[in-house]
């Protein structure tokens, strides 16, 4: 209402309200405008603040749940999750301006967090504030995910063998770190679906049980980029879901390369042993007698007609008695200490002493690196 000169009044209690600016064009009419400020603040509430705030962590991971979804949020000092959920649960009203805050977290029990807020700001150009109290009750349980890990869940199996051999103990041990590391990077990305059920030791090389078919083949893939070898697939009907489907475990049988970088083989082509560098793709060497380099057939792949001889940790270091030429070199035999004249290969530089390797062909002179490509 207003009187004859046009003053408004406020329509609850009849005082005179003052003067405001109308809203622009388009803008809804605030209803409260016509209230003055007694009445208005009256019914004013800062924020909207729950009467309390139920928390459900995981006893196992420390993932919370929120709506019905777990969130990962490595809860170990339920203290931070209590001042996130009480902040995220806090409405401040509309019209307030230069608004500020704070928590102050009270540690009544290890399930039960009072949190004490206070907020300030300006309403109408007045300055408010507020203070409230928001129990906070932890509870735990076990989510989706940790659930499915106890109860031995898992949809793939990653086999670790070798061809003609077992892997050995440094081979499985990088095996396993590929496995965990691209489930530690997914789990980063907030894939809370990939994990690792089960790592076990088998006499043949290692097992390693994930959680989806789709890891399951990455890991594969990745095993197999970086130690070379191949894999091959096996899925098997387990049953059913809900809507019919057939649901498939995998087996992804890898097979590690016969021969491994370091190893010294015989392609038994009248050219003498070759050193082993790579074996990702087709296998790569440097020939001991001559330095040349040796890339094993395309269709022979990683595993050519080749016996193992030795390896590179097997070799002795001697002492180079002179060189002869560019064909030959004396070295001291590292077991007789007698003078003997081996191939002098490209990559002997020079030096006093060199690596050794007695093999049944003979004995050669080792390249220092001998895993370069």
């Amino acid at each position: 209402m207003s009187d004859a000169r046009g003053s408004e009044f406020c329509p609850r209690c009849g005082d005179p309200v003052p003067e405001r600016d109308e809203p622009l064009p388009g803008e809804p009419r605030d209803r409260d405008r016509v209230l003055c400020d007694a009445c208005y603040f009256e019914d004013f509430e800062l924020v909207d603040a729950p009467e309390r705030v139920e928390v459900l962590v995981c006893a196992s991971c420390g993932a919370i749940r929120r709506g019905n979804r777990w969130i990962d949020v490595g809860a170990r000092d339920y203290t931070d999750v209590a001042v996130e959920e009480v902040s995220e649960s806090l409405g401040v009203h509309v019209k307030a301006e230069d608004v500020r805050w704070g928590v102050e977290p009270e540690q009544v029990d290890p399930t039960t967090i009072r949190m004490h807020c206070t907020f300030s700001g300006v309403v109408r150009g007045i300055p408010v504030e507020e203070a409230f109290t928001v129990p906070v009750r932890i509870s735990r349980g076990t989510c989706e995910r940790c659930g499915r890990i106890a109860g031995g869940s898992y949809a793939a199996t990653v086999q670790v063998r070798g061809v003609d051999r077992v892997p050995d103990p440094a081979e499985q041990r990088e095996a396993v770190e590929i496995a965990e590391s691209m489930v530690a990077s997914r789990e980063a990305d907030g894939d809370r679906e990939a994990f690792i059920t089960e790592i076990t030791d088998q006499p043949e090389g290692k097992d390693v049980k994930l959680s989806t078919n789709k890891l399951g083949k990455a890991v594969a893939t990745r095993i197999t980029e970086q130690l070379g070898g191949s894999y091959s697939e096996a899925p098997t009907l387990v049953t059913e879901d809900r809507d019919g489907n057939e649901v498939y475990r995998v087996t992804f049988a890898v097979r590690l390369p016969k021969f491994r970088p370091g190893d010294v083989i015989d392609p038994d082509d009248g050219d003498g042993p070759v050193l082993v560098r790579s074996v990702r793709g087709n296998l790569k060497g440097v020939r001991l007698r001559t330095g040349e380099r040796y890339e094993a057939e395309f269709e022979e792949g990683e595993t050519p007609d080749a016996e193992k001889v030795g390896e590179a940790a097997e070799a002795a270091e001697t002492t180079v008695v002179t060189v002869e030429d560019e064909n030959a070199v004396q070295v001291l035999d590292p077991e007789t200490y007698e003078a003997v004249t081996v191939p002098n290969p490209d990559f002997y530089g020079g030096d006093e002493t060199v690596r050794s390797l007695k093999t049944d062909a003979g004995l050669f002179v080792l390249p220092e690196d001998e895993t370069e490509e």
